[in-house]
C-alpha cells in the first residue's frame, strides 16, 4: 500500500510517521508514503497556491498547482491513481469503509486542503472521492488525513503485534458493530474500585457473556 500526499505543510506529518505503530510499520515496509509540497508545483513568483474565493470570503487552493501535482504523480507512477480529498462535504468515515479500503490496498493520492478548501473543478476533473472525519471544521486537512491513515494502516497485515486484537474492538463483527465494553488491567483494585470479578474468574464463557452484555 502506498500513499501519495499532496499538502502545503508536509512537515505536519513528520511526528505522525515517526511514532509508535505507524513508525514500526513503515520501518518494515508494510506501507509507503510520498509527500508532495503543493507550493513546488506553483508557477507564480512567490509559489502562491491560493486565491480569493468567488462569491464568498476566504481563500481557496487554486486549480493550477493541484492539477500539476496530480499529473506529476500520474506520470511518475504510470497510472491514474484514485484520489481522495478530505472535506466536511464528504462521506463520513466508518469502520466498514476503513476495513474495505484496507482490504483493497490501493495505491492512492490524498489531497489535503486548506483555507476554504480546493477549487471544485479539480474534484470534477479527477473524479476525486470526498471523505469526512466528522461534522466539524478544521483549519487544515492534514489532521483529517492522519486520522484516515491511522485507521487504515492498523488493518494492514502484520502492522499490529497481535492481529487478533482487531477482532475484538469497537465496531467489529464480533461485537455486532457496537462500541467496545469497558476494559481493565492490573491492579485488581485501584482507589477502592475493583475489576469485575467475572474478568478474573478464569471462566471464559462467563467472560464472553459479560463482554457482550456490556457493549454500548
Amino acid at each position: 500500500m502506498k500513499f501519495h500526499i499532496i499538502t502545503i505543510f508536509p512537515e505536519a506529518f513528520t511526528s505522525f510517521f515517526a511514532t509508535s505503530i505507524i513508525w514500526k510499520a513503515q520501518e518494515k515496509w508494510l506501507f509507503e508514503i510520498e509527500l508532495y509540497k503543493l507550493n513546488d508545483f506553483s508557477k507564480k513568483k512567490f509559489k502562491q497556491v491560493d486565491d480569493k474565493a468567488f462569491g464568498m470570503h476566504g481563500q481557496v487552493l487554486s486549480p493550477e498547482p493541484l492539477s500539476e501535482a496530480i499529473e506529476y504523480i500520474f506520470k511518475n507512477t504510470w497510472s491514474k491513481l484514485p484520489a481522495y480529498y478530505f472535506s466536511p462535504r464528504g462521506k463520513i468515515l466508518s469502520q466498514k469503509y476503513i476495513e474495505r479500503f484496507a482490504e483493497q490496498s490501493p495505491e492512492c493520492i490524498l489531497v489535503c486542503g486548506h483555507y476554504e478548501g480546493i477549487d471544485e473543478r479539480i474534484i470534477e476533473l479527477y473524479n476525486i472521492e470526498m471523505l469526512s472525519i466528522g461534522n466539524y471544521i478544521l483549519s487544515g486537512w492534514e489532521l483529517a488525513a492522519q486520522v484516515f491513515l491511522d485507521a487504515v494502516i492498523r488493518h494492514i497485515p502484520w502492522v499490529l503485534g497481535n492481529p487478533l486484537s482487531l477482532e475484538e474492538e469497537s465496531f467489529s463483527e464480533v461485537f455486532w458493530g457496537k462500541k467496545e465494553h469497558p476494559v481493565y488491567t492490573r491492579p485488581a483494585e485501584f482507589h477502592g474500585l475493583k475489576v469485575p470479578e467475572v474478568l478474573t474468574s478464569g471462566n471464559h464463557e462467563a467472560i464472553e457473556k459479560w463482554k457482550h452484555t456490556n457493549l454500548s
